[in-house]
């Protein structure tokens, strides 16, 4: 028999048994679609973090404080007061290949304009923070290295405190108040609107990082220092360096506790590592509904071989060839597995594109997983299918025409 009429006997067989074959079916379309919608799950969470950590700017590195001391015990907490102006002053003027420098602070304040107020959060920066960032302005100016120098209350704000604050109109020369203290507004950002994870990125204000210091959080250390590069390739060697010099600074060991030092690929790494182990865990887990489903076609094949004994021992007597019998239940247990694989890859589109519409999560089905699946699927007809196929190839003619 050549391969299109075995294929043909291979699905009038299924077509006898509908029932049956849909629900040998079910064990592998779950599966696949679990494998698909958990794939798709984690590789958009993936795409989103590297969309975020892109979004901190070009060739940045972040030196972080690490964790502080009570009573000699180490806590493992950042946000120790370990940081301070002057560490970055030091960075920006004796580390070679450094461009600029942001001494950040970060605070949430209750934010007041024209009668109306709003919750929201304030960057204390650099001057040179905007092109760090690669962010545009709207409207109005960024406040210069002299605002900086004199605390001057200055303010640049998102598109949302205009919104929310001003009604739309022009915020420029207008007084906001920041925690009762007041700020002329110079500047307006570009809008970036929402993020995949439905937060607003317009949502703040920017203030010199001495301004907030000064007259809003009077805070003496900083949470973060922003130090821009000018060559990606030289990140290692400026960290290091930096590391060297903070250790110097605070008299301690190079890569004590005091500190932390992280650049944007590393926390990309960090960051996707720990959603691809949890998206490889998940799969994992779908993956054994895949192999329960083969076992369930290895079942199914099995009953069908003993039903279908004389019908085999028939086709033996008239000619039919060893190999024959074995390739017509082999394509059986394939086509099973292949159009299972195929249900459950739409199934698991469908399913991923809703859930992350309900649960506004970001979804990336990659086309690897899907021809991964599919064919995971078919090595599993195979696999399974191959012991009863060879089962029914190895009877006896005579034998099978006796069975009742």
């Amino acid at each position: 028999m050549d391969l299109l009429n075995t294929l043909k006997l291979a699905f009038r067989a299924l077509r006898r048994n509908r029932m049956r074959s849909a629900l040998t079916s079910l064990g592998i379309i779950i599966g696949v679609a679990s494998v698909i919608a958990l794939v798709g799950i984690g590789g958009g969470a993936s795409a989103q973090i590297e969309a975020r950590i892109a979004s901190l700017g070009t060739n940045l590195i972040m030196v972080l404080p690490g964790s502080s001391r009570s009573g000699g015990v180490n806590s493992g907490l950042g946000g120790a007061a370990t940081l301070k102006p002057e560490d970055a002053q030091a960075i920006a003027r004796e580390i070679p290949f450094v461009r600029s420098v942001s001494p950040e602070l970060r605070s949430r304040s209750q934010v007041l304009a024209e009668g109306l107020n709003w919750n929201t959060q304030i960057f204390g920066e650099s001057a040179d923070y905007l092109e760090m960032r690669d962010w545009r302005l709207a409207q109005g100016s960024m406040f210069a290295p002299e605002d900086v120098q004199r605390a001057a209350k200055v303010a640049v704000v998102g598109q949302t405190i205009v919104d929310v604050l001003f009604n739309g109109a022009s915020p420029l020369g207008q007084i906001i108040r920041i925690g009762g203290a007041p700020f002329r507004v110079i500047g307006v950002l570009e809008s970036k609107g929402y993020t995949e994870a439905n937060q607003d990125q317009d949502d703040f204000i920017l203030v010199p990082y001495t301004s907030h210091m000064r007259r809003l959080n009077r805070k003496t250390f900083l949470n973060t220092i922003l130090v821009q590069i000018t060559d990606p390739a030289r990140s290692q060697e400026v960290q290091a360096q930096i590391g060297y010099l903070l250790a110097e600074r605070h008299r301690i060991a190079v890569g004590g506790p005091d500190y932390r030092i992280r650049d944007q690929q590393e926390i990309a790494e960090r960051a996707t590592a720990v959603t691809g182990t949890l998206t490889t865990l998940l799969g994992g887990v779908a993956a054994i509904s895949l192999i329960v489903g083969g076992i369930g076609i290895m079942n199914i094949m099995l009953v069908s071989v003993t039903e279908r004994t004389r019908e085999i021992g028939l086709r033996l007597a008239v000619g039919a060839r060893t190999q024959d019998v074995l390739r017509q239940f082999l394509l059986e247990a394939v086509a099973v597995s292949v159009l299972s694989g195929l249900v459950g890859v739409v199934c698991g589109i469908l399913g991923s594109q809703l859930l992350g519409q309900i649960k506004d999560w970001p979804i990336q089905v990659s086309p690897q997983a899907i021809f991964l699946a599919v064919g995971f699927s078919a090595m599993l007809g195979i696999f399974f299918g191959f012991y009863p196929a060879r089962r029914a190839a190895q009877l006896e003619p005579i034998e099978a025409l006796r069975y009742e």
